[in-house]
């Protein structure tokens, strides 16, 4: 019997697809070392327990699946600048006139006297939007800059 003959994986997806979802528990056997590993990303990212986490990684795994299949996805490109290299502004201009249609918004925070904090608030095939993050990433003078992606649907 294939697995989606499996008439407990078409249940399974029933419940995937509708908004009320009830819990299902199962045991999960871990090695010492994988075990203690969850523990510590359990207390770094602050989840009420072990369950949340590894909700939150097959999320995450889920998500980044749909990424590599160039699904449509939203995301938001953070980007930390000196503000008196004034230069960086107008580089980050010229890149992101050529990418409009990947740009919902962009905002920027002055986070110091002297440092700004920008947010472009973006919409599109995960793969365009990498490459457009590592292009407004990469310009010379970019103190920190990360790509956050979640899916449409």
């Amino acid at each position: 019997m294939s697995l989606r003959e499996n008439p407990l994986y078409l249940q399974s997806q029933f419940f995937f697809k509708t908004k009320t979802m009830p819990v299902a528990r199962f045991g999960v056997s871990l090695e010492n070392d994988l075990l203690e590993a969850l523990d510590v990303y359990v207390l770094e990212n602050k989840f009420p327990n072990r369950s949340q986490a590894i909700r939150h990684l097959i999320e995450k795994n889920l998500v980044e699946k749909k990424w590599k299949c160039n699904n449509i996805v939203a995301g938001a490109i953070i980007l930390r600048y000196h503000f008196h290299k004034t230069d960086i502004a107008a580089r980050l201009a010229e890149i992101k006139k050529n990418e409009t249609e990947l740009i919902l918004s962009t905002q920027s925070f002055y986070i110091t006297a002297d440092k700004i904090l920008e947010v472009v608030a973006v919409k599109g095939e995960s793969h365009r939007l990498t490459n457009f993050a590592d292009q407004l990433i990469g310009v010379k003078g970019i103190e920190h800059g990360k790509l956050i992606m979640s899916k449409v649907d």
